[in-house]
């Protein structure tokens, strides 16, 4: 049996090398290294697959966050509300900005803002709405959609983990990252639909919000050496462009892999011990970025995985309302309990598109022997 990881880029890779190794030798012999054809081709591809009228490649998923609050052109002092169980750049980008991160708990089947406890935490500074699809399920986005059209707020939806994942909204299936103002991507190198170095996405479907998108990418211009706003400097460069095409042309085959090995997982650990498993949503699709368990027993059987050889991650060990840049009396220790209590529960699991059966099957035997032991 080969090693176990947490995520098998390298086969991944050996399944698309011919194909990715002649993309790569284009570019480099003709030099169109940055804003090349190969970025606007993969951006088109990437609005056709996402079903939305424009998307702009940038340098990573946290400044696709940065630049999205930007071209909202929201004002210091104005309050964004998210969720405190997430990775840092969703509210670092907040602060970054002059912005007050406002955390509302999350629900603990599905890891995102609970929907019902955002209108107690909206007051007149709020602007904004930042949703998390966690995991790579989504956030339940009929209720935020219809809280922040009542309250006249903007949805940017934080789609780093969930890119292929879709809900009904309206009675219409729509893939996240579409249905708010803004949906932000991330194509870190373990993202499911993966580069090899960093890069990111914004999308949207509003043309006005596009061209100040594309601008604050691009130093604030639309054309060379002629400025409209003050801007920053974020591309996505030829040579990951073209990978991420060529990945996006598999990316359903992943997605259903995912879902294959979770299944798998579910199958077989269903009534182990004290695990909850991930929930499936009610609506819509899954797409398993992570495929993370809860249990109260998790440093202790994380540690007995350790020794089997078998690699898992704790995602995330500390919530964010807890953590000292993002300290808020109105966020005190205790008020936030659900996500405090999953920081102390929450184990992933190996989750890829490359796992072998016998890999599988070694991981889920011995998540059963440590309960019998």
């Amino acid at each position: 049996m080969r090693t176990i990881q947490m995520v098998d880029l390298q086969t991944q890779y050996q399944r698309i090398q011919s194909e990715v190794e002649s993309a790569f030798a284009e570019i480099i012999r003709t030099g169109a290294f940055i804003n090349g054809p190969a970025v606007k081709t993969f951006q088109q591809n990437l609005a056709a697959y996402l079903d939305c009228k424009y998307v702009v490649a940038c340098g990573n998923g946290t400044d696709a966050l940065q630049i999205a609050l930007m071209a909202l052109e929201l004002q210091p002092g104005d309050e964004v509300i998210t969720s405190p169980f997430t990775f840092v750049a969703t509210a670092e980008v907040i602060k970054l900005l002059g912005l007050v991160p406002v955390f509302v708990d999350v629900e603990a089947d599905s890891f995102n803002i609970n929907p019902q406890l955002i209108e107690a935490a909206i007051t007149p500074k709020t602007r904004c709405i930042i949703p998390v699809h966690m995991f790579g399920r989504a956030s339940n986005m009929q209720a935020i959609m219809d809280i922040a059209g009542r309250h006249q707020l903007f949805v940017v939806e934080d789609n780093a983990q969930a890119i292929g994942a879709t809900y009904v909204v309206d009675g219409v299936e729509r893939k996240t990252g579409t249905i708010g103002d803004i949906g932000c991507t991330s194509f870190y190198p373990s993202k499911n639909l993966g580069a090899f170095g960093d890069g990111g996405a914004i999308n949207t479907s509003s043309e006005e919000l596009y061209h100040k998108i594309f601008r604050i990418c691009n130093h604030g211009s639309e054309k060379k050496y002629y400025y409209e706003t003050v801007g920053v400097n974020s591309r996505l460069d030829s040579l990951q462009a073209v990978l991420l095409d060529i990945k996006l042309k598999h990316l359903t085959g992943y997605i259903k892999s995912r879902n294959k090995l979770a299944d798998y997982y579910d199958i077989a650990l269903a009534g182990a011990g004290d695990l909850i498993l991930p929930a499936r949503p009610e609506t819509g699709h899954h797409v398993f970025h992570q495929y993370t368990l809860r249990t109260p027993s998790r440093d202790a059987l994380q540690q007995f995985l350790n020794e089997q050889e078998i690699p898992t991650m704790v995602y995330y060990p500390v919530p964010l309302h807890v953590q000292k840049p993002y300290l808020d009396g109105r966020h005190a220790e205790g008020m936030l309990p659900v996500s405090e209590k999953l920081c102390r529960e929450v184990l992933s699991l190996p989750m890829h598109t490359e796992m072998e059966t016998e890999q599988a099957a070694y991981i889920i035997k011995q998540v059963i022997n440590f309960y019998k032991s």
